[in-house]
């Protein structure tokens, strides 16, 4: 185990007790597990604490667990150029509970923010502009939940009597498009080798 960056991790979690839960060193890289409503003050002490100098946002990502209570963790990256250091921060919400936005800390972050936003739906609160940012005006869901569906909900075209784009539901009529997972050569013809669905004939 890395001595400077256990070191670092004691710092932190006796710093900010009320704002880290646990910690784990894998890999070579320092992961904290923080809590929610005190992530403001958890990123705050990383950029500015002596001993941690993490003054660059790399990253705000989403993750989804649908099988969890609270299905989202939001993780932050962080870099320090003056200590040569990384440190990633994760905390857990639902779709309900709002994080604390950290862009009064890091401006960079309304875009990170919108991007979890809009991919997961994960709200960030004193954010002022959670304008969706990938997906298009009137998009239906967020495309990284697992629970999403792959083709979407509606499919977008130009039509040419109404000059303009429009949006249709999605219509499946190819049988091959149910797919059952079982094999990974769905929609062959032919009996591969090693494919669980083949027909043995027994």
């Amino acid at each position: 185990m890395d001595d400077g960056l256990q070191d670092l991790a004691d710092h932190i979690a006796q710093s900010e007790p009320h704002s880290v839960q646990k910690w784990e060193i894998r890999n070579g890289e320092l992961t904290l597990i923080g809590v929610r409503d005190q992530i403001s003050s958890l990123i705050k002490f990383l950029r500015d604490d002596s001993q941690c100098r993490f003054e660059s946002l790399i990253d705000i990502c989403g993750v989804d667990y649908p099988d969890r209570r609270e299905r989202f963790e939001v993780v932050y990256h962080l870099l320090s150029m003056r200590m040569n250091q990384r440190i990633r921060v994760k905390i857990s919400t639902d779709a309900e509970t709002a994080v604390s936005s950290v862009v009064d800390l890091f401006p960079c972050a309304e875009w990170f923010e919108r991007e979890a936003l809009d991919m997961y739906g994960i709200l960030f609160a004193g954010n002022t502009d959670l304008r969706r940012l990938l997906t298009d005006y009137g998009f239906e869901g967020h495309p990284l939940r697992k629970d999403f569906p792959l083709t979407g909900y509606v499919e977008v075209r130009y039509d040419e009597l109404e000059k303009r784009v429009v949006y249709e539901p999605v219509k499946l009529v190819q049988e091959y498009r149910n797919f059952d997972f079982l094999s990974p050569w769905e929609g062959a013809q032919a009996a591969i080798p090693g494919d669980e669905k083949a027909d043995t004939g027994a």
